[in-house]
C-alpha cells in the first residue's frame, strides 16, 4: 500500500490548531492532529447536505446560498449541480490555504467548480458573516467543524448555540433553509434549533453515499 505523503500544513487562525494536507496516490486527506477532518474518497452526506436543502427550494427565483467551509468542495460541487443559472452561492473558508489547496493540488477535486461563475469565495469567519446578513440567504449551508459538537476551533460552537441559531434565522429568506452537517447524532441541537423558530428534522445520511459507510446527520431546519 502507498504510504501517505504530507503536502502541506496550515495553522487555523486565532487557534492553536494546525490543518494537514496528505496524499497517498489519489487519494486526499485533511487532518487536524489525529483526526482525519475529510477525505477525497468520501463525499456522501457532503453532497446529500446540498441537494437535500435545495429540494426545499425549487422554484425560487435567484436563490442565494452560503456554504460556511470549502472543504474538499463536495458540497460546493453538488450545489452547482442543481441550482439554477442564476444562482448565487458564497463559500466562506476561514483557513486561505484550504482555498489554495483546491486551486493547487486537489485541483483534480475540484475540477474547476471555483471558476464556476455563481461562485463567490468569501475569505473570513462564516459566523461574521452571518451575523452581518439580514434576509439575504435562501439557504445557510453549515460544513463547519465536526458539527454542532466543536472540534477544530472552540469558537465554532457560537455557531450552533441560541444566540448562532437566532443569526442563521435573521439571516435567512423567509422559508429559507439552514443545514447542518454533523458527523452524528445530537438530540440536544434538534431542540435547540425548534426553539429557535425553525421547522427542523434531522435525516441520517451515509458518508460514501448508497456504497454505505459511517453514519452522518445533516439537520434541515426550515425558517417558519
Amino acid at each position: 500500500m502507498l504510504p501517505w505523503i504530507q503536502l502541506d500544513s496550515a495553522q487555523i487562525p486565532g487557534e492553536a490548531g494546525e490543518l494537514r494536507l496528505k496524499q497517498r496516490g489519489s487519494e486526499f486527506s485533511i487532518m487536524l492532529g489525529s483526526n482525519e477532518l475529510m477525505n477525497s474518497r468520501l463525499s456522501g452526506s457532503e453532497e446529500a447536505l446540498a441537494t437535500l436543502s435545495y429540494d426545499k427550494l425549487k422554484g425560487r427565483p435567484r436563490p442565494s446560498i452560503l456554504i460556511g467551509g470549502l472543504g474538499m468542495g463536495f458540497t460546493l460541487r453538488a450545489a452547482l449541480a442543481v441550482v439554477p443559472k442564476d444562482a448565487t452561492i458564497v463559500v466562506a473558508e476561514l483557513v486561505p490555504a484550504v482555498v489554495s489547496w483546491a486551486r493547487g493540488p486537489m485541483a483534480e477535486v475540484f475540477k474547476g467548480c471555483l471558476d464556476d461563475p455563481r461562485v463567490d469565495i468569501h475569505q473570513g469567519d462564516v459566523s461574521e458573516l452571518i451575523r452581518a446578513s439580514r434576509a439575504k440567504f435562501d439557504a445557510i449551508l453549515l460544513d463547519v467543524d465536526n458539527g454542532p459538537d466543536g472540534l477544530t476551533r472552540q469558537s465554532n460552537d457560537g455557531l450552533y448555540d441560541f444566540a448562532g441559531l437566532k443569526a442563521a434565522r435573521e439571516a435567512l429568506r423567509p422559508g429559507g433553509v439552514l443545514a447542518v452537517w454533523s458527523s452524528g447524532p445530537d438530540a440536544s441541537f434538534t431542540r435547540r434549533v425548534r426553539d429557535s423558530g425553525f421547522a427542523v428534522e434531522a435525516v441520517n445520511s451515509r458518508a460514501n453515499g448508497k456504497r454505505g459507510g459511517a453514519r452522518h446527520v445533516i439537520w434541515l431546519a426550515q425558517k417558519k
